[in-house]
């Protein structure tokens, strides 16, 4: 089922679901039917978070559906909770009839979002339940925000024997044409001609030639976004080769593409004027004859020397040509997403991604717009002391760190040398992935950190309209 056809006209009959708190239940219940009041009662109906009780009617319909939500004042409040109502719900078209203060427009996107299902290679389940707008919600927008994250996770989610890196390629040629980008690539040797040599470098041993694909779109005096992903479309770990258990959720190292193209449709389809540009390295990191090595030195687009100290160390070598590519054009803003370092995962977790950057203003943000769309980011410092880590006795710099500590933070100082001229510069450590199913998001593929950075762009530059 598409985004769209998930969301019923005004005036088609619904059923009410009422989403109710401690503090509302009271006045809903009384506004019930004396036998409703009486079936909740007899089955125990408390408005705890995530409770859920079908109402029925005198012939046995559903009526109306309970569902409890957390206190206004609860920490522990998950604002996506409604998530959880499409994997509840009977096949029918439902609306809000109660809702908490100021969470109609998350409630609904909530729902939307909760309703995903990734169904390439399993037979479709029909039917499904609809959902009627509230009052006052921008049912376009909703539905640009997560026709995107659908985008996006099915990237995410389909393996790399169908999505490998011309697969990423051709995904960003679809969305050029969708809206009337120019999309340009570089493939193969022709990378070392164009001075991208650590691309080619890490995508060498495919047998699917690596790739840089560059999106651009808007007026070209408008002000300049570039994004850049990393699109290792399954790593192995190369010559440094991942234990296999490690390696099962490789087809997921492309996450950090998914979320910048993901953003990307969001923008275009809003028309926010800016001139946008998505850069996209697009490798597999394999074994062959043909694979960089342990102690290599490469050559980077920058001029800066790497000593490749492990292989399995290789986003953030992709990320710097693209990286150095974006920086010559001096944008206002560049911001990367990765899936680059289990550091970033030991230190926050799968849901929590770490925020690095230098611009004080636009962390503030970004942190801000986050905790507001439920896309949360969390500043971690570019703690300068620990530059040194990534000393090379032979090289400018080694791709990895000196013992064990602070990965991500010296991964973030890594791809930090290669962007001197852009205004303001941004790196997302992202996982991309939902270990388990929570509200509004569905065990498998995930797109982090898009929301939160097109609530800023959308605050920032508003909208063509």
């Amino acid at each position: 089922m598409t985004v769209h056809a998930l969301v019923a006209a005004i005036d088609t009959p619904s059923i009410a679901v009422h989403l109710v708190q401690p503090e509302s239940w009271p006045g809903v219940r009384d506004s019930l039917p004396a036998s409703a009041r009486a079936f909740a009662e007899a089955h125990g109906f408390e408005p705890k978070p995530g409770r859920y009780l079908a109402l029925p009617d005198a012939e046995g319909a559903i009526a109306a559906v309970l569902f409890g939500m957390d206190t206004a004042d609860s920490r522990r409040a998950d604002p996506f909770l409604a998530g959880k109502l499409p994997g509840l719900l009977p096949e029918g078209t439902y609306h809000f009839a109660t809702l908490p203060p100021g969470t109609a427009e998350t409630a609904t996107l909530a729902f939307l979002l909760g309703a995903y299902r990734f169904e390439r290679y399993r037979d479709k389940k029909d039917g499904g339940c609809r959902i009627v707008l509230p009052e006052g919600v921008d049912g376009d927008e909703l539905a640009r925000i997560a026709e995107a994250v659908t985008l996006g996770r099915d990237l995410v989610n389909t393996p790399t024997n169908d999505l490998g890196p011309d697969g990423i390629e051709e995904a960003i040629r679809a969305l050029g044409t969708r809206f009337g980008a120019e999309v340009r690539t570089i493939v193969g040797d022709e990378l070392l001609k164009q001075n991208l040599p650590m691309i080619h470098a890490v995508g060498r041993a495919s047998a699917v030639p690596p790739r840089l694909v560059d999106l651009t779109w808007g007026a070209a005096d408008a002000p300049k976004i570039t994004l850049v992903g990393k699109g290792v479309a399954f790593d192995t770990g190369g010559l440094d080769i991942k234990p296999s258990s490690a390696m099962l959720l490789m087809k997921k190292d492309m996450g950090g593409a998914a979320a910048a193209i993901a953003l990307a449709q969001m923008i275009m389809d809003a028309r926010l004027p800016v001139r946008l540009r998505l850069l996209v390295p697009a490798v597999e990191n394999a074994i062959s004859g043909a694979a960089f090595r342990p102690g290599d030195i490469l050559q980077s687009r920058k001029g800066i020397t790497v000593e490749i100290g492990n292989t399995d160390a290789e986003g953030r070598l992709i990320l710097a040509d693209a990286l150095a590519l974006a920086d010559e054009e001096a944008p206002e803003l560049i911001v990367d997403f990765a899936t680059l370092t289990g550091a970033a995962r030991v230190a926050l977790g799968p849901d929590l991604p770490p925020l690095f950057t230098r611009d004080e203003g636009l962390a503030g943000d970004l942190q801000r717009l986050g905790l507001a769309v439920n896309d949360p980011l969390w500043r971690l410092p570019l703690w300068g002391a620990y530059d040194s880590m990534l000393e090379s006795k032979v090289a400018q710099v080694n791709n990895v760190s000196s013992g064990g500590f602070a990965g991500a933070i010296t991964a973030a100082l890594f791809l930090q040398r290669f962007v001197e001229k852009a205004t303001a510069y941004a790196h997302l450590d992202i996982y991309a992935w939902n270990p388990s199913t929570k509200p509004g998001r569905p065990e498998g593929g995930e797109v982090q950190g898009a929301r939160a950075l097109y609530a800023y762009l959308r605050e920032r530059y508003g909208s063509l309209g």
